[in-house]
């Protein structure tokens, strides 16, 4: 194993100074890693602004978050449905008049493992419709203010990137022939880190070099990303997981994307995530990513088809 650059314990939120006059956007932060993430952020001193899909369980948890901190934390909520793409673009409207800087966007939202094969109100499979089409279309409508603030935009994958088919079916994107559950959420999550690794060369080439994109995933999480949209034997099997020590807590599940939207003069060709064994839990910082997720030609068909699909042109 490489030696972690943060030390045996690896990156902490011990790290985080000050992030007074700081604004962040969540996605899904009404449990699990998101809620997590924008519990640490608001004890530094940031403002956050959650996009959910569920307004109740967003008032439960500003409650929640406000009882624990108290009144005086800087949070507000926007209802935003990953999978229908006039909710992303409401929602990325009242982000832009809400909030006059966005030092990191945060896409922390997901569903998993769907059990059959649902399409969105758009038409796409129900994963890569919410997973990774929501959030394209969310990153390019906040990109400006994003890159007027010097910003970051951090994407949370997962290491079911590489156990699929490990690569994008482009034929098929919408898994109308052998589609399976665990083939879609792999590549909504390959796509989502993919488009990350491109957008980094084309900032690097319109010369953006203040703006930021980092990709990096929450291991084996102790969430509820599998009781919300996974079949009854995967709820079964990933409780039972629960148990043991093969997951972690959500809140060192959050530890990786508070990393990315917060570390100085991080690396962002690395992909972070908990070093341990299979990267399920361990120290967090950097480790190894299998070449298909860095395929050029494959990252920029997926980002022009992804443009035209969404009719969505990012102005870099």
């Amino acid at each position: 194993m490489e030696s972690n650059q943060f030390g045996k314990n690896g990156w902490t939120p011990d790290r985080i100074k000050s992030l007074i006059g700081k604004t962040f956007v969540v996605t899904g932060t009404t449990s699990g890693t998101g809620f997590e993430a924008t519990r640490i952020l608001l004890t530094k001193g940031a403002k956050v602004v959650m996009l959910n899909r569920n307004p109740m369980k967003a008032e439960n948890a500003i409650k929640i978050l406000k009882q624990e901190l108290g009144s005086h934390i800087d949070v507000s909520a926007i209802k935003m449905d990953l999978a229908d793409q006039a909710s992303v673009k409401k929602a990325a409207e009242e982000v832009l008049e809400t909030v006059s800087q966005i030092d990191a966007l945060i896409c922390n939202a997901a569903i998993a493992q769907v059990p059959e094969q649902k399409l969105t109100v758009d038409g796409w499979e129900s994963q890569m419709g919410t997973n990774f089409f929501g959030h394209f279309t969310l990153q390019a409508l906040l990109f400006p203010l994003i890159k007027e603030s010097k910003g970051r935009i951090v994407t949370v994958g997962s290491m079911g990137y590489n156990m699929g088919i490990k690569t994008i079916k482009f034929e098929d994107l919408n898994w109308d022939t052998d589609y399976t559950p665990n083939n879609a959420y792999s590549q909504s999550k390959l796509a989502q880190i993919m488009t990350i690794y491109e957008l980094q060369d084309r900032l690097q080439e319109a010369g953006n070099t203040d703006i930021k994109a980092y990709a990096c995933h929450p291991g084996s999480s102790r969430t509820n990303l599998i009781n919300t949209s996974g079949s009854f034997m995967m709820k079964l099997v990933f409780n039972l997981m629960k148990l043991s020590p093969l997951t972690q807590s959500a809140e060192r599940g959050a530890y990786p994307q508070l990393m990315c939207a917060t570390e100085p003069d991080l690396d962002q060709k690395g992909f972070y995530g908990p070093t341990g064994k299979n990267n399920w839990t361990g120290p967090v910082g950097a480790h190894h990513i299998e070449p298909h997720a860095k395929d050029k030609a494959v990252a920029k068909k997926l980002w022009d088809i992804s443009e035209k699909e969404t009719d969505i042109r990012w102005n870099i």
